[in-house]
């Protein structure tokens, strides 16, 4: 029986400016450093925001920018505080897409390996609610 999501794992090309992210954007708490040791494929470091294990490995970035995302829950007035943050490291923010009113509020912003991350107010009940009516 699936349990839930044990870990996320992004590649990235810089594992120090991918850890300035993830801490500056998430409060990600750094866990472990591989350091130079590779007990996997590469050089890795682990996180855990909010109970959620993320691991980034070493590699070659995405070469192509997708709709394919990780969308992590936010509180409404906690919405221009992640705003600010993200903006405030210079990486791409996307608008978020048209929505139907009551589904919540989305920040969309690429990682600097073109990875896509979503910061979202609302909850599947209530996109459910406004799609089902």
């Amino acid at each position: 029986m699936i349990q839930g999501i044990s870990h996320l794992t992004f590649i990235v090309k810089d594992l120090q400016k991918m850890t300035n992210f993830l801490k500056y954007i998430f409060d990600a708490e750094e866990v472990y450093s591989s350091e130079e040791k590779t007990f996997s494929i590469s050089r890795e470091k682990f996180f855990v925001i909010n109970g959620l294990w993320v691991a980034i490995m070493e590699g070659e970035p995405l070469t192509e920018r997708t709709y394919n995302h990780i969308a992590f829950k936010i509180n409404e007035e906690d919405f221009e505080m992640y705003e600010k943050r993200i903006k405030n490291l210079g990486v791409d923010v996307n608008v978020g897409r048209s929505r139907v009113e009551g589904e919540g509020n989305s920040l969309y912003f690429y990682d600097y390996d073109n990875h896509l991350f979503e910061l979202h107010t609302g909850t599947l009940k209530q996109r459910l609610q406004k799609y089902c009516l």
